[in-house]
């Protein structure tokens, strides 16, 4: 999951600069839900962890 909120955040940069605005914009917001979505999976594995019982 992190692997394609990088790759999204490489291909907004670099439509950015080439001078694609609304690519670039579709793009890092695409990023920003992947970042969050990835967070909150982390999160709750973690809580996940913490609380189940160990044998």
């Amino acid at each position: 999951m992190l692997y394609w909120t990088l790759m999204f955040l490489l291909i907004s940069i670099v439509a950015g600069l080439l001078g694609f605005g609304v690519i670039s914009s579709a793009f890092a917001g695409a990023a920003k839900i992947a970042f969050v979505f990835f967070i909150l999976l982390f999160l709750a594995s973690l809580i996940r962890g913490l609380t189940t019982r160990r044998p």
